[in-house]
């Protein structure tokens, strides 16, 4: 029977050197009050100390709250996850090398835990070839202190494969929403059903302990078992918090039950996108999706195509996803992004990155960070900075059609309306560059059955046999004077580019329905 006891009390379990494994995305899943006594723990004893970090998804609100708690030199030593870019202190300390960090895939880093808490050696598939991953290119690695090689290539049945090794986890370090007096955990108001009980389970086979914050606690025997997330057998401490601070559901809101499923929200509720070159990007790579499609939306401007999609009256025909679980309803952008308003079910985070890997996605539309003349696409460094894949390469790797989206210069000046683009301003970064620093997408390693578009303001590019090539460009905007002096490469030119829709550039659109239907 798991015991109760405080933050303070639960800091004081984690052993010097541990591996703590965290789930979870953005605020949901985050046990924020016990990272907050880990951290103060530190500071007044020197313990827990050399720890190291694993994580998925980013964890914590872009400020103060979440992983970055944790960021104080000596209390982490190694720090692996997925998306590193939120915690800016751990993210800092990476920078200095005062600590090793590698990124991997977000999907095979939630589906790894199963491996470990099945007792298997580790994880293979193909995920991350030809990417940064890849241990011929980078292995993961983000900073030169880094050593540890996580990720093997190995040859299977004549076929290349990445292996992600097993490892022993000592601590596992959760949270959910109701706390039963067993120790049953649940998921109530929590947005996302994440990857815990994988980690609880990894923990509890490896000999560790499995310490859960929540809210609320109940009295036993009075949970729905088929709303217990995490069973009492597996759960050994249990943190009651004392703040709602501590218990936020998403980085943007305490509690929205449009996202847990308490309610449903009129989609009239959900506010429109101003006309702006983030909207006129979003109509155009929702033009590319059709009745009937399962989508996949990333983090900032492709998620607002859920916004256009439901602003055009389609959601109905739609499946909308988010490889944090949801399925249908609205995917909500940045600060709640990977919840969604009205989903109609909500699975849990490695069974989302099954049906993904395993190609049930009809088409996913992605951010672009920089882009190079082989077609592969970076999002996870820029110079100092270390962000992480997130879910990009397990996405990018397994869906027939892959839709990449971003303004076509960092920080221009521009003005949509009237049928037309105006650059007002030009950017002072260049996205389209000879080489990409990092390969998060390899347009060599792309399939031969995969559709690449890249979708601009100012024209929409087309991965056509290994080259970049121009297939539509913005009415008001010109080849020779405003795309290509701007670019790092000479790309190609298809012999019948076309001007993309003038209605595109208006206030009101209107016109998504003529596309649905191919």
């Amino acid at each position: 029977m798991a015991k109760f006891v405080t933050a303070r009390e639960a800091a004081k379990l984690i052993p010097d050197g541990a591996t703590v494994g965290l789930a979870g995305m953005g605020l949901s899943g985050w046990p924020e009050e016990i990272a907050v006594a880990i951290a103060e723990n530190y500071k007044e004893t020197g313990h827990p100390r050399g720890l190291t970090l694993k994580q998925g998804s980013a964890m914590g609100d872009w400020k103060e709250r979440g992983v970055t708690r944790l960021g104080i030199e000596g209390l982490v030593t190694r720090w692996s996850g997925a998306h590193v870019g939120s915690a800016f202190a751990l993210n800092e300390l990476a920078v200095q090398n005062k600590l090793q960090c590698h990124c991997l895939p977000q999907g095979v880093i939630v589906n790894l835990w199963r491996e470990i808490a099945a007792g298997r050696p580790g994880l293979i598939t193909k995920v991350g070839l030809g990417t940064f991953v890849d241990p011929r290119i980078e292995g993961g690695k983000m900073n030169s202190v880094t050593t540890d090689n996580l990720v093997e290539l190995i040859t299977f049945q004549g076929e290349e494969y990445l292996f992600y090794k097993s490892f022993k986890l000592d601590v596992a370090l959760l949270r959910g929403t109701i706390a039963d007096e067993n120790g049953n955990i649940s998921f109530a108001h929590e947005s996302i059903i994440n990857e815990g009980l994988a980690v609880a389970t990894a923990a509890k086979n490896s000999g560790g302990i499995v310490i859960v914050q929540v809210e609320y606690v109940a009295n036993a025997g009075t949970l729905n078992p088929k709303e217990v997330k995490i069973p009492g057998v597996l759960v050994d401490y249990v943190v009651q918090a004392t703040s709602k601070d501590a218990c936020w559901q998403t980085e943007g809101v305490y509690f929205e039950p449009a996202f847990s499923g308490q309610i449903k929200k009129p989609l009239s509720a959900i506010e429109k996108l101003p006309l702006n070159e983030r909207k006129l990007i979003a109509r155009r790579c929702a033009m590319e999706v059709r009745k009937g499609d399962l989508v996949n939306l990333g983090v900032g401007m492709s998620s607002d195509v859920a916004n256009i999609i439901a602003e055009e009256g389609y959601s109905d025909y739609i499946t909308m996803s988010t490889e944090s679980g949801m399925i249908g309803g609205v995917p909500a952008s940045l600060p709640n992004f990977g919840s969604a308003y009205n989903p109609e079910a909500i699975i849990d985070h490695g069974s989302a990155f099954d049906l993904i890997n395993g190609g049930g996605l009809d088409i996913t539309i992605l951010g672009l960070g920089e882009c190079d003349q082989y077609g592969n696409v970076n999002v996870s460094k820029f110079g100092k900075k270390l962000i992480g894949p997130g879910g990009f390469i397990d996405i990018t790797q397994s869906t027939n059609k892959v839709v990449f989206c971003g303004t076509f210069t960092g920080k221009s000046k521009l003005a949509v309306g009237d049928g037309k683009l105006t650059i007002v301003e030009e950017g002072t970064v260049k996205k389209f560059v000879d080489n990409v620093q990092q390969i998060t997408f390899s347009g060599k390693y792309a399939r031969p059955d995969q559709e690449v578009l890249y979708v601009t303001e100012r024209c929409v590019f087309k991965l056509i046999n290994g080259k970049m090539t121009i297939i539509e460009v913005a009415p008001g905007v010109s080849i020779e004077k405003d795309i290509l002096p701007y670019m790092g490469f000479a790309p190609e030119i298809a012999p019948d580019v076309k001007e993309m829709d003038s209605a595109l550039f208006c206030e009101k659109w209107g016109k998504l329905g003529e596309s649905l239907d191919g």
